[in-house]
């Protein structure tokens, strides 16, 4: 039973007389208790409501909203995490700041309707019967198959166990994209290819499986030491994906097993190309971002080129990214300047000083690390600087240390440009143009 916040003008609820302030029961017969529930039961053209002790007949087209609103978008709460990880990175963040980034959710429903990773440890059996039943597809962090060692990844004693979920999930046919949190000398090696191994057998129900190195800050006082990758050991960690997801694509056609680009990075390894990385499944957990972004960036140059849009006009900016991105955007700057040679752009690598130096994505950069460090340069910034949407809250102008684009504006004394991960984009917001 969810109370009902507003109803939409003109909506088919609208139009049969449902009024804000009424609680929802049910639909069809099925009891409504959050989100999941709303939008599955409420897709059919003819619905019957119970709204307390009235019921209501609607007729409406397949899959049209019923026009109700509610309290939070989920109708409920989220579900807070359970479990207490050793790489948690929300546990290494420093005091201070806002709310909001000290939540830790493990919400399946938020799983399926955004994309969020889940450890499964905040699931019962009647979750999973409903997500078999809707057939809701799942992102699982699993990060080890071995019971005992996931229980002491994750400080859950439920965390081994509930690797059944997942399993059951799969028999079921839901389609399942799965991450593992790499700590060196803890899950990689031996333990990485138990894991991979029991993931593959899963295929094809599990769609993919992303690698990502743990991310380590300087705020770790009293949590466990844990080790971050080095060149040695991340190239030694991609030997083992590259082995099992060669032999996915020589089974299957599909690799299924991806390390994530910054393992490329650390390793100082060539990075796949565009091809390599298939449907990119995996691309909001950083796996094929740098290849996606050279290839359009590349096919960007060669459209200026073929409808002859490669005017040499002088341009003067920069392109302010993290350590680990700055190779990459220097190398397609390069290639611009072959066609723009005019175009003068400085690409500045920010040191992560906030966090600590270990933390080397553009995405964790923030407003005071990028003022302090280009403060000092101010006169040889150009007209402009052109940073990753990454770097900002997802609906706001806002960074990680609650400074805003303005503040960096103001500080620097040139317009600051957010551009998504994307090379059109990217060439457009250098050049000034529209395609």
């Amino acid at each position: 039973m969810v109370k009902i916040e507003s109803v939409i003008p003109g909506s088919p609820a609208a139009r049969c007389g449902i009024k804000a302030g009424e609680e929802l029961v049910s639909i069809n017969g099925s009891d409504i208790n959050d989100v999941l529930d709303y939008k599955y039961y409420c897709t059919d053209k003819k619905l019957t409501l119970q709204l307390g002790s009235r019921t209501v007949k609607i007729k409406k087209q397949e899959y049209d909203d019923l026009g109700l609103e509610f309290e939070s978008y989920l109708m409920d709460k989220k579900q807070h995490c359970k479990n207490n990880c050793i790489f948690c990175f929300i546990n290494q963040l420093p005091k201070g700041m806002r709310d909001t980034l000290y939540f830790k959710d493990d919400d399946s429903r938020l799983s399926f309707l955004q994309g969020n990773y889940i450890t499964m440890t905040n699931l019962t059996e009647q979750d999973v019967d409903r997500i078999i039943k809707m057939k809701l597809p799942m992102n699982i962090s699993v990060h080890t198959t071995n019971p005992e060692l996931r229980v002491k990844m994750t400080s859950n004693p439920n965390a081994g166990k509930c690797l059944d979920y997942l399993y059951r999930m799969a028999a079921a046919g839901i389609e399942l994209n799965t991450q593992i949190v790499l700590v060196p000398g803890v899950n990689d090696g031996k333990e990485l290819e138990r894991t991979l191994t029991d993931l593959c057998m899963l295929y094809p129900a599990v769609k993919s499986v992303a690698c990502v190195p743990v991310g380590v800050t300087k705020f770790r006082d009293g949590l466990q030491q844990i080790k971050t990758f080095d060149k040695q050991s991340a190239s030694a960690a991609i030997d083992v994906m590259q082995l099992f997801g060669d032999m996915m694509y020589e089974k299957y056609k599909d690799r299924v097993v991806y390390p994530s680009d910054e393992f490329f990075l650390t390793a100082e390894r060539p990075m796949p190309d565009y091809d390599y990385y298939g449907d990119f499944d995996q691309f909001e957990n950083g796996v094929g971002m740098c290849a996606s972004l050279q290839k359009e960036f590349i096919d960007a140059l060669t459209d200026k080129r073929e409808f002859n849009e490669t005017d040499d006009k002088p341009r003067h900016l920069t392109i302010a990214t993290g350590v680990l991105a700055a190779p990459l955007i220097e190398t397609l700057v390069n290639l611009m300047k072959a066609d723009f040679p005019n175009t003068e752009v400085n690409v500045k690598a920010i040191r992560n000083d906030f966090f600590g130096e270990t933390v080397t994505v553009a995405g964790l950069i923030t407003a005071g690390d990028m003022i302090a460090q280009l403060s000092p340069v101010k006169d040889t910034l150009g007209d402009k600087i052109l940073i990753t949407k990454n770097m900002l809250k997802s609906d706001e102008d806002i960074f990680l240390d609650d400074k805003t684009l303005e503040d960096v504006e103001k500080a620097l004394g040139v317009p600051v440009i957010p551009t998504d991960n994307d090379g059109y984009e990217l060439l457009d917001a250098i050049l000034e143009t529209d395609m």
